[in-house]
């Protein structure tokens, strides 16, 4: 199970501890192993991300996105976190629980990517696990969704792995490189079982 602790900084950030993997907000001093990571990733993630800005790798760009990141919890709309890797604090991907519903609806949706050469370890799957506490305890949701392309087996069984299910079909769900493509939708919700 992941707890929540915090660690020495000046804003106190949050650090979500999993079994291999630590989550935490960006920060300025991520951009070097961030930007590296996603431009020797590019090819594997272009097909299941929105199209990437012709600066989106640039520092400009990063320190836009951190700005957005700092409103967006400021304003309790989402919540960024990079994946980092224990036994060496690499940087293997990224997770952001974004459109954040309170009132009766109380969830978030559920993104995530990570870095080509980290795949198919079981980190993204952990990392998953690990942020379902902190949504339910800390943030005191109801629900996480998250959504994926219908040809995505790996993504498709990483949430089935990470305890969620599947609850249907989305037609022109979400503009992924370019087009709008039809995605699964998936749930949790607070009182599924734990995944093993």
């Amino acid at each position: 199970m992941a707890l929540l602790r915090t660690i020495t900084r000046p804003d106190s950030e949050p650090v979500i501890d999993g079994d291999g993997v630590y989550l935490r907000h960006p920060m300025m001093a991520d951009y070097t192993a961030w930007s590296e990571l996603r431009d020797c990733s590019r090819a594997f993630l272009v097909p299941w991300e929105p199209t990437w800005s012709l600066d989106d790798l640039t520092r400009a760009s990063f320190r836009r996105r951190l700005r957005r990141y700092t409103k967006d919890l400021r304003e309790d709309q989402a919540y960024p976190f990079f994946i980092f890797r224990n036994k060496d604090n690499l940087l293997v991907g990224g997770s952001t629980l974004s459109n954040i519903r309170r009132g009766v609806t109380q969830s978030c949706s559920l993104g995530y990517w990570i870095g080509e050469p980290f795949q198919k370890q079981g980190l993204m799957t952990t990392a998953v696990r690990a942020m379902a506490p902190y949504v339910f305890d800390v943030l005191r949701l109801h629900r996480i969704e998250a959504a994926c392309l219908p040809d995505n087996e790996p993504s498709k069984r990483l949430l089935v792995k990470a305890g969620f299910t599947e609850e249907g079909y989305a037609r022109d769900y979400l503009r992924i490189n370019g087009a709008w493509r039809d995605h699964i939708l998936f749930a949790r919700v607070k009182g599924d079982p734990s995944p093993d």
